[in-house]
């Protein structure tokens, strides 16, 4: 994306309008790249690099793109002040699962980013992926859902899965719809297996073998693992909804 700003921050709000009582419709994580479209008083509407998501943002100061060669492959990753372990403080600060970084520095066993360190323990590089697209969803089990959210500090369902596809260098929509439309390839309930994606009209989730799903569920208000079978049945029961496809990728 041509003249591309990098988030650097660990976590930044894209609302629907430029207003802060506006809908949370995503999230940009750290080392996100996206194109200032207009500017207006404190708002900068934007689009995101790797989706296409087009909202408003605070209007603040931005690197141009950093390159990273790193990113995020824990839940949180903890930043420190140096990587001296005498005079080493905690930071309470955190980078998300999926931030991408430029690490500048190593030391022992940390790496330097921007002003701060962390462990590299936590990263792998940018390149790197696993042969399972759906490896460690379990990392957000429990964690709260929250509508727009993208990170540990909540998360909703059609997050769950791009954050887990692009984390492993694919492309994929943001929203339900969209995905349910990019992934074509359709499989019968009955065939279902590890990381096949069940959608419902405005909701996804991933299955984790033939009969278990996990999935960000707003009745439970948190990332839950739950029999597919009996999933499908509250869902019907509870919001008369049926489900739309199965897809593979």
């Amino acid at each position: 994306m041509k003249d591309s700003l990098d988030n650097n921050l660990p976590l930044i709000n894209l609302y629907k309008k430029s207003n802060l009582k506006s809908e949370v419709v995503t999230q940009l994580l750290y080392g996100d790249g996206f194109k200032i479209l207009k500017k207006s008083s404190g708002w900068n509407k934007i689009k995101i690099k790797h989706d296409g998501y087009i909202g408003y943002i605070k209007n603040r100061k931005f690197p141009k793109s950093i390159y990273p060669n790193f990113k995020v492959f824990v839940l949180k990753a903890r930043l420190f002040t140096n990587p001296n372990p005498e005079t080493n403080k905690k930071l309470k600060k955190f980078l998300p699962f999926g931030s991408k970084i430029k690490v500048i520095k190593k030391f022992g066993k940390f790496g330097k980013f921007g002003k701060s360190w962390i462990k590299m323990s936590d990263l792998r590089p940018v390149g790197f992926k696993y042969k399972d697209n759906f490896a460690n969803v379990k990392l957000f089990k429990n964690v709260r859902y929250m509508w727009g959210g993208k990170s540990y500090k909540g998360i909703d369902c059609s997050a769950l899965v791009q954050l887990f596809l692009n984390q492993n260098n694919k492309f994929c929509p943001r929203d339900t719809k969209d995905q349910e439309k990019y992934f074509k390839r359709k499989i019968k309930l009955k065939n279902i297996k590890k990381n096949d994606m069940i959608f419902w009209k405005d909701h996804v989730a991933i299955a984790l073998s033939k009969n278990k799903l996990i999935h960000a569920y707003g009745p439970m208000k948190k990332v839950v693992t739950m029999n597919i079978k009996e999933t499908i049945k509250r869902i019907d029961k509870t919001a008369s909804l049926r489900v739309t496809s199965v897809r593979r990728i």
